[in-house]
């Protein structure tokens, strides 16, 4: 299986494939038809808390990095359930909203996945 990662706000594509969005908030100002989201699962993007230690009150992202990866840990269910959720699909685009294409969870939860 091949995982991509995509800002949900960017053009859907055909390439994409089954797409899932990883974050725990709907995209603010997307529509549902826009955003031709296949899978919506909260349960692996970053907690309420780290989320907003990192986007509003300035966590370095390393601290992130280390904080979001020990939660996937802790929360390996979930995982899990997103790659029985994922397989038979060849091509997966995990969505996410920020506006940061480098420095966000999504090749993070990408490397869990495919661990």
């Amino acid at each position: 299986m091949k995982i991509l990662t995509k800002r949900v706000y960017d053009e859907p594509a055909a390439s994409d494939g089954y797409r899932v969005l990883i974050d725990r908030l709907w995209p603010r100002g997307l529509s549902k038809e826009k955003a031709a989201v296949d899978l919506w699962d909260k349960d692996v993007a970053p907690s309420a808390e780290l989320r907003t230690a990192f986007h509003h009150d300035g966590m370095p992202f390393d601290a992130f990095v280390s904080a979001y990866t020990r939660e996937l840990a802790e929360n390996k269910a979930a995982v899990d359930d997103l790659r029985e959720k994922l397989d038979g699909h060849d091509v997966v685009t995990l969505l996410y909203a920020m506006h940061d294409t480098e420095h966000n969870h999504a090749p993070l939860l990408r490397e869990a996945l495919l661990a």
